[in-house]
């Protein structure tokens, strides 16, 4: 647990560190200080303003929602309109340190063509992802019969811009794939917290409410 500071001693960027995804404080610790980062999906520039404030990283995003653009602009953050789907097509080889895809692959229309794109974009790629095949959604799917709703699956079936669900054992067969190597891979429960490192990857796959991998090119 982290110590506690005087409430008056806490400014706002250590407030919203306070407050920040489980996944993005993972992420901020993958990423090197002063690294190039670019952030596909970048939402509301929440992850890209941690990893300047805790990395002091050179960041840029990519974002489709007009609104979400509008919010990083206003955040000071260098954000610009576009579709991970087309758009990393026109980024040049090895244009960052870092290419991050934050809860967003399940979202995308051709995932491995959108991880193939970010290693050949980045020298290392982060993903990270709610995993289909944790035992909560199991159970809804399996005794229940509906699709899940989950704090990480938050949408109804009727509503949700996920598209291509996966689980932690798809993912990696996904990176074997494309030849991806993988430097560090973590299954996060549902409070945040690391699933046991030394459980085989089945017991990530039931145990793991989120995935947060970190990539190289060429396994």
């Amino acid at each position: 647990m982290p110590r506690e500071r005087p409430r008056q001693a806490l400014d706002r960027g250590s407030l919203d560190d306070f407050y920040a995804r489980a996944d993005h404080v993972l992420i901020a610790d993958m990423v090197e200080s002063g690294a190039r980062v670019l952030d596909v999906g970048c939402g509301d520039g929440s992850l890209l303003a941690l990893l300047a404030r805790r990395r002091g990283v050179d960041g840029r995003g990519i974002e489709l929602s007009r609104q979400n653009v509008g919010e990083c602009l206003a955040k000071g953050l260098a954000v610009i309109q576009g579709d991970a789907d087309t758009d990393l097509a026109d980024y040049p080889d090895d244009a960052f340190d870092y290419v991050i895809l934050s809860q967003t692959i399940q979202a995308t229309r051709r995932p491995r063509w959108v991880l193939e794109h970010m290693l050949r974009i980045g020298r290392r790629a982060i993903v990270t992802f709610p995993n289909f095949g944790h035992w909560r959604v199991r159970i809804e799917l399996g005794l229940k019969g509906r699709m899940p709703v989950t704090d990480n699956l938050p949408y109804s079936w009727y509503d949700t811009p996920n598209i291509h669900f996966c689980t932690i054992r798809d993912f990696v067969s996904l990176c074997r794939e494309v030849g991806a190597g993988m430097e560090r891979a973590v299954a996060l429960d549902a409070s945040g917290q690391p699933v046991r490192v030394n459980l085989p990857w089945w017991a990530w796959n039931l145990l793991g409410d989120q995935g947060v991998f970190l990539l190289r090119r060429g396994g």
